[in-house]
């Protein structure tokens, strides 16, 4: 039995039609179901619905056999487990794109503040995204760590900018927030657990060349 993770959402749903070119289907959603593994079409294989930052850690320590996750909840996972030492990262899927951006109030002149070389305080989720970012432009700030609702550190004088993931910036404009700096452009990467590719070598190559072909195709 083959184990896939995946997280609800977005990921999910761009995940299915890459399932059904290999010849796979979700025979239930998690939207709809309260189960945490769903069968597929193929009984040997079964899919684990975890949280995004998950993802990674259930694959790295054989939880799962393989599963899609964010290039951002990687390189965050990496910086805090040995460099994800037993992921191998065979695919860019090319699904939910977005970007890792700073946003700022509208009112906050952050070219400024760069200019100055100001200390500023960042509220995010991806430190260590941020932490690189900054440091290559030799900008001094505290960075504060938050798990979601990040455009309300501004507003209420928590933090003077923030960095996050981007993707129609309606969320950012609906807050009084501006994109002022793209830090990456990101996707969903197909990951697999190195032992798992060793000891089922024949199951989850034909899997992971279905991925790979459905993406080039």
């Amino acid at each position: 039995m083959l184990t896939l993770a995946l997280s609800k959402g977005r990921i999910f749903e761009e995940t299915v039609p890459l399932l059904v070119a290999a010849g796979v289907n979700v025979t239930e959603s998690p939207e709809s179901s309260r189960k945490l593994i769903l069968p597929t079409s193929d009984p040997g294989l079964r899919i684990v619905i975890v949280r995004a930052s998950d993802v990674p850690t259930y694959v790295q320590y054989g939880g799962a056999d393989f599963g899609i996750a964010g290039k951002d909840v990687l390189i965050e996972h990496c910086a805090e487990h040995g460099d994800g030492e037993g992921l191998y990262e065979p695919v860019d899927l090319n699904i939910a794109a977005a970007r890792v951006s700073v946003a700022v109030p509208a009112s906050f002149d952050y070219a400024a503040a760069v200019r100055r070389g100001a200390r500023i305080r960042v509220a995010t989720k991806y430190t260590a995204i941020a932490r690189e970012f900054f440091g290559a432009k030799g900008m001094h700030v505290d960075l504060i760590k938050l798990y979601g609702s990040m455009e309300l550190a501004p507003l209420v004088g928590l933090a003077d900018a923030i960095v996050d993931i981007v993707s129609t910036g309606s969320t950012l404009r609906a807050n009084n927030l501006v994109e002022v700096e793209e830090i990456m452009r990101i996707s969903s990467r197909l990951i697999v657990n190195q032992a798992s590719l060793k000891l089922k070598h024949a199951e989850l190559q034909p899997l992971i060349d279905s991925f790979r072909r459905a993406v080039e195709g």
